[in-house]
């Protein structure tokens, strides 16, 4: 697919470009020194987010943080890059693979619009090389910024990934944000660049019937790691083929017929869009299609005089969305995408934590019993676009009382940001499960000033034990 385009600059290019050179080119524009101020700040909210999941899902309750570690370890490798919560080094791969499985296992890493996870695949496979290389943070900015555009500008391309069907995000357009991570911290040349992005349309996958099983949390882990992979075989000489995004590829292989190649490029980074529209941050540890459920369910659990104990039934209007539609979920990650559970769990204890999503508390008794309880009625008049949909749960007590609460805005979602102050209180309840409290604060110090610092190792010297 050749065609007349713009430079990364805006400048005209009279050269036939492939679709895969003109996004190439685009990356290899991207510059820490020419990046907007606004894009350095997120870049640290998401370098500090990141960290804070990595951390609490190593403590994930049904093992997926403890088996990873395990996994790795048993594994063996060279000591490039620290495991978080591990307490050990190992190569790369190995490194990028576990902390980025650990940093979705909880599905408490951000998201944005439209709905993708941006730095659990990323992320990791960043820190990762940058540990080894003793990479400054001005680049680790750089590569952030420079993934998140790419997974952004494929993720509008793939118009069939719009109902999270079929193929997982992550392992797809996450594992194009995890080979642009490495393009920028391996400093590939063009030729190189076109060639990682080859290798990478080989290595995605990731298919969404895994979702509500540990395999789901891999699928960010598998990428980073890729990307890594990816990079260095290109760097080495490795080949592929140079346009993996024309006639053939990615989006032909994946979605045949139903994508927008040309969103690929169009507008790239004019504004970028960590900057326009933002990245949204979890509030909730839970797929965030059960994010305004709860919400409305801990509004709900505000009301004065209201006793959980006394629920006769709970009737939840949403859309269309059988991705959610978990009336007995199997097991407490498997809760984690239930609109059903994680709305009775709101309910009956006013708050949704790590441990909401355990096997003991899925199964205890009043769990058990208002889960009983709980119906989804799926609505078609409420639009299925994540952005504009909205959600209505109404709770009937046993005495007649009627109790209704309709969720549109979704506090943290795009347009909506959390805090500083919760961002940190969401920050502080990760790293505590792992780490003390001065540790803790020395990595948001080091962190803040991630610009400054000659590399990361600090950081990752701290977050590894």
């Amino acid at each position: 697919m050749r065609a007349t385009t713009s430079s990364p600059t805006g400048s005209p290019d009279m050269a036939d470009k492939t679709l895969t050179e003109t996004l190439i080119d685009h990356v290899l524009a991207i510059e820490y020194d020419r990046l907007p101020q606004q894009a350095i700040d997120m870049a640290k909210h998401v370098t500090l987010d990141g960290l804070a999941v990595m951390l609490a899902g190593s403590t994930e309750p049904l093992g997926v943080g403890r088996i990873s570690i395990e996994y790795v370890k048993e594994m063996g490798g060279a000591p490039q890059a620290s495991v978080v919560a591990g307490g050990f080094k190992t190569s790369m791969l190995n490194a990028a693979y576990a902390n980025g499985t650990m940093a979705h296992a909880l599905d408490w890493d951000n998201t944005w619009y439209p709905l993708n996870h941006p730095t659990s695949p990323t992320l990791p496979a960043i820190l990762a090389m940058a540990e080894h290389f003793g990479s400054g943070g001005g680049k680790v900015i750089e590569a952030i910024v420079a993934a998140f555009e790419v997974q952004a500008r494929v993720r509008l391309a793939a118009t069939g990934m719009a109902d999270g069907q079929n193929f997982h995000k992550p392992g797809t357009t996450g594992l194009f944000g995890a080979v642009t991570a490495a393009v920028k911290m391996l400093d590939l040349d063009r030729q190189q660049a076109l060639m990682a992005f080859g290798i990478a349309g080989s290595r995605a996958g990731s298919i969404s019937i895994n979702t509500g099983t540990m395999t789901k949390s891999s699928h960010s882990g598998h990428a980073a790691r890729m990307g890594i992979e990816c990079g260095i075989l290109a760097k080495k000489g490795w080949t592929a083929s140079a346009d993996v995004f024309g006639p053939g590829g990615f989006f032909d292989t994946f979605l045949q017929g139903r994508a927008e190649p040309a969103l690929l490029v169009k507008d790239f980074a004019q504004p970028l869009r960590m900057v326009s529209p933002g990245v949204g941050f979890k509030k909730h540890p839970s797929n965030y299609f059960t994010h305004r459920p709860i919400d409305a369910a801990l509004a709900l659990r505000d009301e004065a005089g209201f006793d959980p104990g006394r629920i006769a039934k709970v009737d939840i209007r949403f859309p269309r969305f059988d991705y959610v539609n978990r009336p007995q979920p199997k097991t407490g990650l498997d809760g984690k995408f239930s609109v059903q559970y994680a709305t009775a769990i709101a309910l009956l204890d006013g708050e949704i934590t790590v441990d909401s999503f355990d096997d003991a508390r899925r199964f205890a008794p009043d769990a058990v019993a208002l889960l009983g309880k709980t119906t989804l009625h799926f609505d078609d008049s409420i639009p299925k676009d994540f952005d504009r949909m909205h959600c209505i749960v109404v709770v009937t007590m046993e005495d007649g009382k009627i109790l209704e609460k309709k969720v549109e805005k979704l506090t943290g979602w795009v347009g909506y940001p959390l805090t500083a102050e919760q961002r940190m209180k969401k920050f502080n309840a990760c790293a505590r499960r792992v780490l003390k409290d001065d540790a803790a604060a020395r990595v948001v110090e080091r962190v803040n000033g991630l610009q400054s610092l000659s590399d990361v190792r600090g950081i990752m010297d701290i977050v590894r034990t």
